[in-house]
């Protein structure tokens, strides 16, 4: 088997509608996985199965709340329901409130946690049984703002860096039963949340998109589907000698 392709695996991808997550899909169909797809928009999880079909994958998608316990063990008892197995679980689902401490209010600051940070925490706690098993992989989707820090974003970067020592800490709680966990962190990324947070913000769409392609050194935000060939790098046995990692994709940023 090419050690890149994910043939016969089971990948469960989190925040699986649109941008990042829906990249991954893509890239982790594309490279022979079967998934379990999960979101808050049934009819936006319809749309990811119909473009995926025709790959000849199985795909299914569970809409529901990661931040509830109770869904993050009903996701993953689903992937092993359904197909027997689990062998990769991305964690991507997040958000973002554009706010300093002062201006972040308890219902940022707890939606941010709750989403980012004990999500990652619930569905990796559920998932390492079944990925003992096989030997499995998770890769978390931080951030180049969970290694340095961000102007107002206060709770984002917190979040971001917690799953970065989360990523690193499972890592070495888990290398022993051959379970590689890895996080990717990438910089500005041209998805549906930087067109949720440009409105946050109240800026001019097309003034704010060139300004984020100026701060980058490559001279422009990153694409999904750039973003998901590493998570899908990380999650194949090319990537077999590599656990704990937390590795930048920003376009230089962090550099």
């Amino acid at each position: 088997m090419n050690g890149s392709s994910l043939q016969g695996r089971v990948a469960l991808i989190t925040g699986a509608t649109s941008g990042i997550g829906r990249a991954t899909a893509r890239e982790f169909a594309a490279h022979g996985a079967d998934l379990v797809l999960t979101g808050r928009s049934t009819s936006r999880g319809k749309d990811v199965v119909d473009e995926l079909r025709p790959t000849g994958m199985r795909c299914d998608f569970i809409e529901g709340d990661i931040r509830t316990d109770a869904f993050c063990r009903q996701v993953v008892r689903h992937a092993v329901d359904t197909f027997s197995r689990l062998d990769v679980l991305v964690n991507n689902a997040g958000v973002i409130h554009r706010a300093t401490a002062e201006e972040t209010t308890d219902d940022m600051w707890d939606e941010t946690m709750a989403t980012n940070v004990s999500a990652v925490f619930r569905l990796s706690r559920a998932a390492l049984p079944h990925l003992r098993r096989t030997r499995g992989a998770i890769v978390n989707i931080a951030s180049d703002w969970g290694l340095r820090g961000g102007e107002r974003a206060l709770a984002y970067c917190a979040s971001k860096g917690a799953v970065v020592l989360m990523t690193r800490a499972m890592a070495r709680d888990c290398a022993h039963d051959g379970i590689r966990i890895n996080a990717v962190c990438p910089g500005d990324t041209d998805t549906p949340m930087i067109a949720a947070e440009i409105a946050q913000r109240g800026l001019n769409e097309g003034s704010a998109r060139a300004d984020y392609d100026a701060a980058v050194p490559l001279g422009r935000m990153g694409r999904p589907e750039e973003i998901a060939k590493l998570v899908r790098f990380l999650a194949s046995d090319d990537a077999g000698y590599i656990t704990g990692a937390a590795v930048p994709i920003d376009g230089g940023s962090s550099a």
